[in-house]
């Protein structure tokens, strides 16, 4: 059952969306020829002064699937000035996210409501790398969809259509009954997720935007083989408006 937060009515917010950190339980650890805590750490110093209604975390937070990496993303964390919602990638185990993340700012949250908007947090977490979005997740989904008539937005962690690239052989499998889902919803806007590794926007046929957000750590090239690139610590800020309408901004230091 989904837990659901609460926000304060406001006419617009903002929210930063940060995916695919790969921490290690050492903080000098090397992930793909860079230290991911040493990115994750700038980028966090950078936006910290700037106000966001919250900060979503869309999965693989770790890469060593470590409790001590975990706490490492606690420990930077830990004065962070807005709500922290996170949910699970392919690397995460769960039961280790709930153990580091058990005090303020961290809200263990799926459900985020406001007086305009709401915003869903999906566990596409599977028994391989591959995401699942499985028939007792779709049918939690539809009744929220069926009792939801604010403009909606999901988050998740695996991208649900390919996008031309290796990590396609990891994508979610079978996402037509989810796509088929979103698409007789209308006050569906959009979904985003991690992943990919990889920043992109799309318009699906049904008219909601999927997007991807590039990660703090590599960023993968859109290539039929795996080949990552050090562009940086990137991420997403979005503005949801009160009117319904949404912008994003893909950051990168």
């Amino acid at each position: 059952m989904s837990v659901c937060y609460q926000f304060a009515e406001k006419p617009h917010y903002r929210l930063l969306q940060l995916t695919d950190c790969h921490l290690l339980a050492d903080a000098d650890g090397d992930y793909q020829q860079i230290k991911p805590y040493l990115h994750l750490k700038a980028l966090l110093s950078t936006f910290k002064i700037q106000a966001f209604d919250a900060l979503i975390l869309t999965g693989d937070l770790t890469q060593d699937h470590s409790l001590a990496s975990y706490q490492l993303l606690a420990a930077l964390l830990h004065d962070w000035p807005s709500p922290v919602f996170y949910l699970p990638g392919n690397h995460d185990d769960p039961s280790l996210m709930a153990q580091a993340f058990g005090q303020p700012p961290f809200v263990a949250a799926t459900t985020l409501q406001a007086h305009s908007w709401c915003w869903l947090l999906l566990n596409t977490k599977g028994p391989t790398p591959a995401g699942e979005f499985c028939h007792a997740r779709l049918l939690e989904l539809a009744t929220t969809l069926s009792n939801t008539s604010t403009p909606l937005w999901l988050f998740c962690h695996h991208h649900p259509l390919p996008i031309g690239a290796a990590i396609d052989l990891h994508g979610l499998e079978q996402p037509q009954p989810l796509m088929d889902l979103l698409s007789k919803n209308a006050q569906v806007k959009g979904l985003a997720h991690g992943h990919c590794h990889y920043a992109y926007q799309m318009q699906h046929p049904a008219g909601f935007a999927i997007v991807g957000c590039p990660a703090t750590s590599v960023q993968f090239t859109l290539s039929a083989d795996w080949q990552t690139v050090d562009q940086g610590p990137q991420g997403c800020i979005w503005n949801f408006a009160a009117d319904g309408s949404v912008q994003w901004e893909f950051i990168r230091l």
